[in-house]
């Protein structure tokens, strides 16, 4: 008899090809998707596979996405771009996506994400696919090349941490409020490298893309995965862009799976904002109160999908951004900007001052030159690290798309729940 399993240990064991695993064993794991994008990719594993005269193991389950230097703005990133679509076009690669939006976002609306799969992505936040049950992760180059030549990686099984979320989240306070709770509770490097699993009524609750900014963040916790179990509307999600026979009822953890769990309540969360410069110096809304903005920013795969559009529509709908503030809006898809065209979102925000960025990762990259020197900001976007958003002179406050919305009709950092009322 199989003894219980986590989620985790569940996809490793499949994609090692055992019946079970256990924490702390190295096993050898066939990828089933490889992710990278024009940062990541191209111009860094080009050079090394010529050196090695290696090829690539499988193109149909690579996916290149070009997304952080694009539309190109200087001759550097023209040269990036350059490389990623020279390579695209001489491996003759099927699944490339150019200028339709942020890598995290435009993978699963393309249909290459779902239950039970083994994934590894060229960027630090790619446990967003942990959203699908799938296990995915970020890699750097050197481990992306291994990938890229034998189609295989090495890893440590990883115990879990399960975070239950009980309760309802109120009207206004969204995922990216429990993720900044978590952070600031257990720090950058509360997942030690480990798995951590979203559960409870509150996380069942809770739409793809705003699942899909849960299990983002978990990269900011120190967690190499950020898993979700697969329920039904993964299957219709997945269902709606093209993905059939969605399997969810294998992708649970065992009731009796040995874990660490931690429980919170999300009737009682408020909006959470992180202050400069660590997304772990977060707490409620209210303590920053008298704090000025001068920009803020709704954009990036943690705050600007169609849910997160729809979100700051709510708030500013009929309202205008208060004078001195600039509202900048970068969709994070091309698909999300034209289903919130067709809704009515994108003129809502239009209306109240917003000025429409490329459907691209821009400044939360540090790319683009939008964020302003000197200047309070206010964003959606996943990390405000010192000179992360371009502007090492810049102090930015995170928070979710109902607080950045707030924030810019007041002029200061505000409360959402105080609009919504």
């Amino acid at each position: 008899m199989t003894p219980p399993a986590n989620l985790a240990q569940k996809l490793i064991a499949r994609a090692s090809g055992r019946s079970h695993v256990v924490p702390g064993e190295i096993v050898k794991c066939k990828v089933d998707l490889a992710m990278f994008h024009d940062s990541s990719g191209p111009r860094r594993l080009k050079p090394m596979l010529e050196e090695l005269g290696a090829q690539v193991w499988d193109k149909s389950r690579i996916v290149l996405v070009l997304d952080h230097y694009v539309p190109a703005q200087d001759e550097d990133s023209r040269r990036i771009v350059r490389i990623a679509r020279d390579w695209a076009a001489e491996q003759q690669l099927p699944n490339v996506y150019d200028s339709e939006g942020i890598c995290h976002v435009v993978l699963p609306q393309k249909g290459h994400i779902r239950p039970s799969m083994f994934c590894v992505g060229g960027d630090s936040h790619s446990p967003t696919g942990g959203a699908f049950g799938a296990y995915m992760f970020g890699v750097g180059s050197t481990e992306m090349l291994g990938v890229v030549v034998t189609g295989e990686i090495w890893v440590r099984v990883p115990e879990t941490i399960r975070m239950q979320w009980d309760g309802r989240l109120p009207d206004g306070v969204t995922a990216k409020d429990m993720a900044l709770h978590m952070i600031a509770r257990f720090g950058m490097n509360g997942g030690k490298y480990q798995a951590i699993e979203f559960c409870g009524e509150a996380v069942r609750a809770l739409s793809m893309q705003e699942r899909m900014t849960l299990s983002n963040m978990s990269a900011e916790m120190g967690s190499q995965v950020g898993l979700i179990a697969a329920d039904e509307t993964t299957r219709a999600w997945l269902q709606g862009v093209g993905v059939d026979d969605v399997d969810t009822a294998p992708w649970q953890s065992d009731e009796d799976a040995e874990a660490t769990t931690h429980r919170f309540n999300a009737a009682d969360l408020a909006p959470q904002v992180a202050a400069p410069h660590s997304p772990a110096n977060t707490r409620p809304v209210h303590a920053y109160d008298n704090v000025a903005v001068q920009a803020a920013y709704i954009g990036a795969c943690t705050g600007a999908k169609l849910d997160d559009l729809r979100a700051a529509a709510k708030i500013l709908a009929g309202r205008r951004a208060a004078a001195g503030v600039r509202l900048m809006v970068a969709p994070a898809s091309v698909q999300d900007q034209r289903q919130a065209e067709a809704e009515g979102v994108m003129e809502v925000l239009r209306q109240a001052g917003a000025e429409v960025l490329p459907t691209a990762c821009g400044a939360c990259s540090g790319y683009g030159g939008s964020i302003p020197d000197h200047a309070n900001v206010i964003a959606t976007t996943a990390r405000n690290f010192k000179g992360r958003m371009g502007s090492a002179s810049a102090q930015v406050y995170l928070a979710s798309p109902y607080t950045v919305a707030a924030s810019a009709l007041q002029g200061r950092i505000a409360d959402p729940r105080e609009v919504l009322a």
